[in-house]
């Protein structure tokens, strides 16, 4: 059996955030585990002739963390942490896996590719690439995705 004492998710507030916090609650509640919530903010900074200024200094605003507060699928059953961080997505992400000793991430992913990929990269990929536990990622809801495969189990079609 797998052993699973704390869920990291990584959220950015879309609709495919949302299908992986579906999942990782479903998790943290079947496996009693502690389920740890981050957004992270990321600041521009302004380059100015050969210089860089950094933005104003930060402060999260009362509407982040009203969003944290109040996001589906969290119930009183659940042993939940929220947190808001700034900086680099994925290093955040990765640092409070660590840090919380996350045993799964279970993140979103906006399934960029080409262009779009190239320039503005993949915050999933990163944290795949370099997390020290498993990572789970989506991007359709979980209901979609077994009513998919039925489909496809019944015209034949799939692996």
């Amino acid at each position: 059996m797998l052993a699973l004492q704390t869920i990291l998710h990584p959220t950015d507030f879309s609709e495919r955030s949302t299908y992986a916090l579906q999942l990782a609650a479903a998790l943290a509640r079947d496996y009693h585990a502690h389920l740890v919530i981050v957004h992270v903010v990321m600041h521009p900074t302004l380059a100015f002739g050969e210089g860089v200024v950094p933005a104003d200094p930060w402060n999260p605003t009362p509407e982040v963390k009203a969003q944290l507060e109040h996001l589906p699928y969290i119930d009183d059953e659940l042993d939940v942490e929220r947190h808001v961080a700034e900086g680099d997505p994925a290093t955040e992400i990765l640092r409070l896996a660590h840090e919380k000793h996350a045993d799964l991430i279970v993140m979103g992913t906006h399934g960029r590719t080409g262009l779009k990929r190239m320039v503005m990269g993949s915050v999933a990929e990163q944290v795949e690439r370099l997390a020290h536990c498993p990572v789970l990622t989506m991007t359709t809801p979980f209901s979609e995705t077994i009513k998919a495969h039925e489909q496809e189990a019944l015209l034949g079609v799939g692996g």
